[in-house]
């Protein structure tokens, strides 16, 4: 595991970490208070990187250090150290340096004693010094001395010196393949194999003082993971997470996180959301899991990367969020192309080093992964808090027979339900004839208890029977966020829960949502409450789910364990039997060739909303220069603190806003880019339209500069000689003078093919004065003087 601020890397079971604080994220600094005008915006345009990108490095020369496998890697300043592995013949103490602004491969200064040949060891950085602990040893070409270690060596950069911590006192049992990382100054040591079984213990040491320092081994409580080898280890926010690993026959897609504060295990169901992501045969793809809203999602380099398809590394990327910017943190694990290879993080990049490939050979190759500085589209997060807040809601949901109360948004929920959508309108419907009853009695009616939405119209109450609150509530969650709330696994209360929830997701035939529980349960399913699960799906007739349950409980090793609990004695008669003839006649598998209907995303409901599904449900209109764009008050305050604001405060009474940015009015695409950027994060424009937005996340106040980014780059590498007239135009009229001179510059030196456009003969007469003064101040002496001797 390596780290550069938050970001932390892992490889197979070989851990390091740095806690450098090193900017990662582009210099563009987000500033709400920055002046509405545009006419001082200045592009600053540099190296923007957009997108995950690999490239091959030089490898490592044979006579610098052998190609290896099961070696550490660490980054220390703008280097990357390698030490151990073995060849395939031989284990190595060597000790490689690689610089990753030169791209340059040397033996590491090294003085003292290094710690004997060894592999599936694990190294640190603390402070200005390396530390290696434990591993295998001897000699694999004889196969003698073999044997694990408990050691521990300080490798000091500065001087190059090796060092062995002489422990007093009790010692962790030797291993190798074990988990490390720093955290408040120490060492952590997890798990491991020892020789004869796998582990899971942990222990810890300080690194401030080699005097007195002594190992302590840690009590853990909780959800402990169980043995396990060759797993990557992450440290984010007071927390170890532990991810897969070896453990008994098979390779496992378990995360766990700990909390170095409490010392307690708590696992995160995620497998269900990361299916095969431990199987050898998967192809080669990048996931990113969100520490805070603990969901995966793949990650696709660009497709120039320059790496062949069969050794690319899959990776696990893990989100965290630090104020209001998110920045990943990498774990990266073993391959289909390649395994007990190892990495680290400098700056904005990852290094990966070596490993086992095709055939058992050992690797020399060195490449890098730049990590996107993009920043992270806030779309779900943004629905997300305006349910949460409660704020421009203009519906109100009356649950079960209870007649629970949930509010919610017309716009996202008709967005994103059509059986929902239904209901609405039904209700409106009541609601509009019983106004105008009310109005031919001698006024307008009131709705019962006053309930107003924002604005002066009443509250729309939509009653349904067949919800109730706690199950409604997670599925309101889904519709704003494309995502749900997991609660504890395997307590069967909040299995349940998911249960319920899965029913309201059959019944409003919302089949994303239909998946995310199925694989919920699913994973969630264990001994202890296996059947109860059972019961409720047979009870709510959830077919798929009790099919589950029942093979889970005929399975060998579940089998005995659960009939002879008290839960069996209680279950109901024809459950017991469907049992017993499941156990002793199974039912042939059936395959289907039919594929899963995996629903809707919420990009794609809100994209349809935008281009037409939602009219009937505009309450609000947008003037661009005069000209009406209907659109949605809740979505607008989702997206923008502007909207959020004016119609907090000072909502206007004919329900008409003008749009500007600043003092310009952006043009017609422009502004449709805009709207698709607010309804469904789209980022795609041509690079004018880029101009007119560039300002648009400060004036409007999105929720981090991800708008404005990808208007840096759409400038910086898509201006052709084809567009290049469209764009002077944009940036003159938004003065974005360094962009224009970048145009005149572009025009000047192809103006043979510019001067062929169409659209030259429409510029105003000023550019076109600016275009001539340009070709003036390029044309030198010498060659108006050959221009003369022509003429």
């Amino acid at each position: 595991l390596a780290g550069s601020g938050n970001r932390l890397v892992g490889c197979d079971g070989h851990v390091t970490m740095s806690c450098k604080s090193t900017k990662v994220a582009p210099s563009v600094d987000f500033d709400h208070s920055c002046s509405d005008s545009v006419e001082y915006l200045t592009l600053n345009f540099g190296p923007f990187e957009t997108v995950h990108r690999w490239r091959r490095l030089p490898p490592c020369d044979e006579f610098v250090g052998a190609r290896r496998s099961k070696h550490t890697v660490v980054a220390y300043r703008d280097a990357i150290y390698v030490f151990g592995g073995d060849n395939g013949k031989n284990m190595l103490n060597d000790l490689l340096r690689f610089d990753v602004k030169d791209c340059s491969w040397c033996r590491a200064f090294t003085t003292g004693t290094p710690p004997a040949p060894r592999y599936h060891h694990s190294a640190v950085v603390y402070g200005s010094s390396m530390f290696v602990f434990g591993g295998y040893t001897g000699d694999i070409y004889s196969n003698s001395n073999l044997k694990n270690k408990n050691d521990l060596f300080e490798y000091k950069f500065a001087t190059g010196q090796w060092t062995e911590w002489k422990v007093e006192g009790s010692l962790p049992v030797a291993r190798s393949a074990h988990g490390a990382t720093v955290y408040s100054d120490k060492l952590w040591i997890f798990a491991g194999y020892d020789g004869n079984a796998r582990l899971n213990d942990m222990w810890t040491i300080s690194l401030q003082d080699r005097e007195h320092a002594c190992w302590e081994e840690i009590e853990q409580s909780g959800e402990i993971p169980p043995s396990c080898c060759n797993f990557p280890v992450a440290v984010c926010r007071d927390k170890m997470f532990v991810f897969s690993g070896q453990s008994g026959a098979k390779i496992t897609n378990n995360l766990f996180q700990f909390e170095f504060k409490g010392h307690m295990w708590t696992r995160i169901p995620t497998e269900h959301l990361l299916r095969g992501a431990a199987d050898n045969t998967l192809p080669n793809e990048l996931h990113s899991y969100d520490v805070d809203s603990q969901t995966w999602e793949v990650i696709q380099p660009s497709l120039d990367s320059e790496v062949c398809a069969q050794q690319l590394f899959f990776s696990i990327q893990l989100q965290l969020k630090t104020n209001t910017k998110k920045q990943p943190l990498f774990d990266l694990s073993q391959s289909g192309g390649r395994l007990f290879h190892a990495a680290a993080v400098i700056q904005d990049a990852m290094y990966i080093f070596g490993g086992t490939v095709d055939n058992n050979v050992r690797s020399g190759e060195m490449y890098r992964f730049q990590f996107s500085c993009y920043p992270k589209c806030t779309l779900h997060e943004d629905y997300g808090k305006l349910f949460e807040n409660r704020q421009f809601c203009d519906v109100e949901f009356i649950l079960g027979e209870r007649e629970e109360r949930v509010l919610g948004h017309i716009a996202i929920v008709t967005a994103r339900c059509q059986w929902l959508r239904k209901k609405i309108l039904q209700a409106r419907d009541r609601q509009r004839q019983g106004s105008e009853e009310g109005a031919g009695a001698g006024g307008p009616r009131d709705i019962p208890g006053g309930t107003r939405a924002s604005g002066n119209q009443p509250m729309l109450e939509v009653h349904i029977r067949e919800a109730e609150a706690q199950p409604f509530e997670v599925l309101m969650q889904f519709l704003y966020t494309d995502k749900i709330q997991y609660p504890r696994r395997g307590h069967v209360q909040d299995v349940l829960l998911i249960m319920d929830v899965y029913k309201l997701a059959l019944s409003f035939k919302l089949s994303r949502l239909e998946q995310l529980c199925v694989q919920y349960i699913e994973a969630s399913v264990d001994l202890q409450n296996v059947l109860s699960v059972c019961e409720q799906a047979n009870k709510l007739q959830l077919d798929q789910l009790k099919e589950h349950c029942l093979n889970f409980v005929v399975k060998e090793t579940h089998f005995n364990q659960v009939i002879m609990t008290k839960e069996f004695e209680h279950l109901s008669t024809p459950l017991i039997v469907e049992i017993v003839r499941r156990k002793q006649q199974p039912p042939p598998r059936v395959y289907s060739d039919q594929p899963v209907d995996i629903g809707t995303s919420l990009v794609q409901d809100m994209k349809a909303y935008l281009e037409g599904g939602g009219l009937d449900f505009c309450d609000i209109v947008l003037l661009l220069d005069g000209h009406p764009r209907p659109a949605h008050k809740a979505i607008l305050a989702a997206r923008s603190s502007y909207f959020e604001a004016m119609f907090r405060s000072f909502m206007p009474e004919d329900g008409q806003v003008n749009i500007s940015i600043g003092e310009m009015v952006p043009s017609k695409q422009a502004f449709e880019s805009m709207l698709r950027y607010i309804y469904y994060g789209d980022v795609n424009m041509p690079p004018e339209d880029s101009l007119y937005l560039f300002a648009a996340p400060y004036y409007y106040g999105f929720s981090n500069n991800r708008l404005q980014a990808y208007c840096k780059q759409n400038l910086e590498m898509n201006v052709t000689v084809e567009n290049v007239l469209q764009i002077l135009e944009a940036a003159d009229k938004t003065q974005a003078w360094d962009m224009k001179k970048h145009c005149l510059h572009i025009i000047v030196h192809q103006f043979i093919k510019v001067s062929k456009l169409p659209n030259l003969r429409s510029l105003s007469q000023l550019l076109l004065l600016d275009i001539i003064e340009s070709l003036a101040s390029h044309i030198s002496d010498k060659q108006c003087a050959e221009m003369g001797s022509d003429i």
